[in-house]
């Protein structure tokens, strides 16, 4: 039946030894259960001179501390592990680790626990753990037993290894941090003006960043600044007027006299008749018609335009200057501003200031040539001194020669 690997640590000692009288209680083995605990303080436990020798005296002595006949921790001893120190321990994984620890400097218990199937980091968190004075105890059983094993030593009070020793990590980095600190503020001989920044990366190192900004035109969909055209329809009316021609009858009745003699005719028409006489006349009738007499025709024209955009940008430079006279320097730089300079009309110290620059341009370009460099030192020159480069271009490459000579032979 295979075999599996219970593993807990306890910042307790008493809660560990608890936790192994639980398991002998529940059924399993001395044989199979192991415990480590730190004793730097030295726990009730005499020392036997177990931490040197070899051989037999050796083999006695671990015989001796894995125990197990009234139970495990009868069988309790002192060790001193390589790399650990004085510790209290019983049980196989004690004797594995001094075994794995004969002629070797550090890791005993460490391989120990990898050999037992723990993963290297958790092997280092239960090594710490126990040089912190915590107590490891591990069990070796079938996987029913295990279960059963790792409730009773969690209800002991097992605490999480890993967070422990994420807490550990956490603490030893602030405390490097602190050191750091500390040993940066007593370097006397580095001053640091207000506003400038430097970070330390080694003992005796200083770095300061050059920070450069950039500039970065993106585009965006203006909708507000945008112009454009809102088409409303609308309805008025006005007055209108045209003449017509009208036709109108209108009956008109006449009562005549007369006195003339009845003729066959009248006579004729002596029975009676009816007849209509009726009028007539014309009206307007007005009738209206829709017609298109305009069109409003809205479109849009799509077209692309470039425009400049006009801005400043920050660049942080590092200006390293010598501290106090260089003699050796300027005469060097004399000697060339008598070769070079002394007949135009310029005093060495309007030339001085050309000759340093160039000497500086060496530590912000190292390992480049004056070619790569020459346009950046123009610029940077020019907005410092406008229009004194053609003068001085001479002085400043004379001065990057120099230095970056006398870099190359310390470097050999």
């Amino acid at each position: 039946m295979a075999m599996r690997i219970v593993t807990a640590f306890f910042d307790e000692y008493e809660a560990a030894k608890q936790a192994v009288y639980d398991l002998e209680l529940a059924g399993i083995g001395s044989s199979d259960i192991s415990i480590v605990a730190g004793n730097a303080d030295r726990r009730d436990l005499p020392e036997p001179a177990i931490s040197e020798g070899t051989g037999a005296a050796r083999g006695a002595s671990i015989g001796g501390v894995v125990g197990g006949g009234a139970g495990l921790l009868a069988g309790l001893g002192v060790l001193t592990l390589p790399g650990i120190g004085p510790v209290i321990a019983a049980g196989w994984l004690a004797t594995t680790a001094l075994g794995a620890a004969v002629g070797a400097a550090t890791g005993g218990l460490i391989g120990a626990l990898t050999d037992a199937g723990l993963s290297e980091d958790e092997a280092e968190y239960y090594a710490e753990g126990i040089r912190r004075g915590g107590t490891l105890v591990m069990i070796r059983s079938d996987a029913a037993m295990a279960d059963k094993a790792a409730q009773i030593m969690n209800r002991a009070g097992a605490a999480d290894i890993k967070r422990r020793g994420a807490e550990w990590s956490s603490a030893s980095t602030s405390a490097a941090q602190q050191r750091t600190a500390t040993a940066m503020q007593g370097a006397g001989n580095m001053s640091q003006q207000p506003g400038q920044q430097r970070m330390s990366h080694k003992e005796g190192e200083i770095r300061v960043p050059v920070v450069e900004e950039e500039l970065k035109v993106g585009k965006r969909e203006n909708a507000a600044a945008a112009g454009g055209v809102r088409v409303e329809s609308r309805v008025t009316e006005k007055p209108v007027e045209q003449k017509v021609q009208l036709h109108e009858e209108h009956v008109s009745v006449e009562r005549r006299p007369t006195n003339r003699p009845a003729s066959s005719a009248d006579l004729s028409n002596q029975k009676g008749e009816t007849f209509e006489v009726r009028e007539h006349r014309e009206e307007p009738v007005v009738q209206k018609t829709a017609r298109v007499v305009e069109e409003v025709v809205v479109s849009k024209e799509e077209r692309d335009r470039t425009e400049t955009i006009r801005d400043t940008v920050r660049r942080k430079d590092v200006d390293v200057k010598p501290i106090g006279h260089r003699g050796e320097d300027d005469s060097i730089f004399r000697e060339d501003y008598q070769k070079s300079y002394a007949n135009s009309g310029l005093s060495f110290e309007q030339c001085a200031p050309a000759y340093r620059y160039g000497s500086e341009l060496t530590q912000r370009h190292q390992g480049r040539q004056w070619t790569e460099i020459e346009s950046d030192a123009r610029r940077d020159w020019e907005s410092r001194s406008p229009g004194t480069w053609d003068k001085m271009k001479n002085a400043v490459r004379h001065g990057w020669e120099r230095m970056k000579g006398n870099a190359q032979k310390s470097a050999y």
